[in-house]
């Protein structure tokens, strides 16, 4: 039996001679030079077509701008999606996965109150399949009344489940709190609202707003970048509109204010969410605010994370980003708490935030948080679902190959003084609001002490 004493990781991170040297960071490698093309075709749909041959398979990312006022609109989006890919003029549904499966590929379709998106993959070999089904439920999705209800039920059954998610709720709540009535706020339909929902309303949907003008195809994979883009404009030639898609209105402008209380009764578990305006990616000062979120809240090293989750236990999870809508962006701030905890974790979140616009990021902090950077880039797009899922992502501002290329350079450019100045900027404590969802009865008194309150009607934002 081995006598061996038990190390720490503390005493095998140090010598007699002190803690062992951390190796130095490697020089980061450049980025790729991608062969692509992006055009526009006849259509009006745009095509970024990206050769990325290291495995014989495509990527596909189709985005088309679904944007509705209309009340039931959510609800008939939902359905839509659920139901796109059960059946075609020319295809039923085992048609349609036997066809895919042959060629080791797959669709599927989600939709948000901004867009419907088509993603899909197949060997490179099965690409004129690929594109023939596509286009045939782009084209002649059938939407049979059967179908239709079957996919409606079950998409009851889960909205049911869902409501009662505490994120979920939190989700919800924050978006009502911060813009009302508008559009962006439906992201889950109500159950009886799709339960209204019938195959002709969902036909007319498609019928009106899939469209190819304002869309963008995103393909990215082992073929010719050139010489795909025919094989689409073929494909896709019976996919004909003058009009355009509906782009989502813009958002308002957020400008701070109280944080909301929504009453949870009886939860055991608080939810915090705050917002604040942030810059889209397209603003030159992009860079220098990634990295000050970065530095705040956007990775496990992060101030937020050492403080409230690290230091004080008081959430396993806490988090910073950024969301982008059309040609705005907003930061978020998110953590789970316990119910006992949760007024002293609001208090830590605020004093972090108001530290990194007053306390900046050291040098060292800015070149931690720019490696991260720089590295977690090239490794989401080392992959060609990864490099397709980003650049769909930058369509959305009307970017592309060139933007995604020329970020690392952006962020390796960055100096101190510009992260310090975009924290002040856009992490000043005022420029905060946002909700915390949880049991009012426990939450109310402590939060009131904190200032800067209000208290919600119960399930209202």
């Amino acid at each position: 039996m081995s006598t061996a004493t038990h190390r720490t990781a503390e005493e095998i991170g140090r010598t007699a001679g002190g803690p062992r040297p951390v190796p130095a960071l490697g020089a980061q490698k450049a980025a790729a030079d991608l062969s692509h093309v992006d055009t526009t075709l006849a259509n009006g749909l745009r095509v970024l077509s990206v050769r990325k041959a290291n495995v014989p398979l495509v990527e596909a990312r189709l985005r088309i701008p679904f944007a509705g006022e209309d009340a039931m609109h959510a609800a008939t989006a939902e359905v839509l999606a659920e139901t796109m890919l059960t059946g075609t003029e020319r295809r039923d549904r085992v048609e349609i996965d036997t066809e895919l499966a042959l060629i080791g590929g797959e669709l599927s379709v989600t939709v948000d109150p901004e867009r419907l998106a088509i993603n899909g993959n197949a060997l490179a070999s099965g690409l004129p399949t690929l594109f023939d089904v596509l286009a045939d439920a782009l084209t002649s999705a059938s939407y049979v009344d059967e179908e239709v209800a079957r996919e409606s039920a079950r998409l009851v059954e889960r909205l049911a489940v869902s409501r009662t998610q505490p994120r979920v709720i939190a989700r919800e709540a924050l978006l009502k709190h911060c813009y009302g009535d508008h559009p962006v706020t439906r992201e889950i339909p109500q159950a009886e609202d799709v339960a209204k929902v019938t195959a002709e309303r969902v036909r007319a949907l498609h019928s009106r707003a899939v469209l190819p003008r304002g869309s963008v195809l995103v393909l990215v994979g082992d073929f010719d970048p050139h010489g795909v883009i025919g094989d689409v404009e073929k494909a896709l030639q019976g996919w004909q509109s003058d009009a355009s898609a509906a782009v989502l209105p813009q958002l308002p402008t957020l400008s701070g204010g109280d944080v909301l209380l929504v009453p949870r009764a009886g939860a055991v578990q608080s939810q915090i969410r705050l917002i604040g305006q942030a810059l889209p990616r397209t603003d030159e000062r992009y860079a220098a605010l990634q990295l000050a979120n970065l530095a705040f809240g956007g990775y496990f090293s992060s101030r937020l994370v050492e403080n409230i989750r690290e230091d004080k236990g008081y959430t396993y999870s806490a988090h910073s980003g950024f969301e982008f809508s059309g040609s705005t962006a907003t930061v978020g701030v998110d953590a789970d708490t316990a119910n006992e905890v949760t007024a002293a974790a609001v208090l830590e979140t605020f004093y972090e935030l108001g530290k990194i616009a007053l306390v900046p990021p050291t040098e060292d902090e800015v070149e931690s948080v720019r490696q991260y950077a720089v590295g977690s880039l090239v490794t989401s797009t080392a992959s060609q679902a990864g490099l397709a899922s980003q650049l769909a992502a930058l369509a959305g501002n009307g970017l592309g190959v060139e933007w995604l290329a020329g970020h690392p350079g952006r962020l390796s450019a960055v100096t101190v003084d510009e992260v310090a100045q975009a924290a002040l900027d856009f992490f000043a404590p005022a420029r905060f609001t946002g909700v915390v969802v949880g049991d009012a009865d426990s939450l109310a008194p402590r939060l009131a002490a904190l200032g800067g309150f209000s208290v919600g009607e119960p399930g209202k934002a």
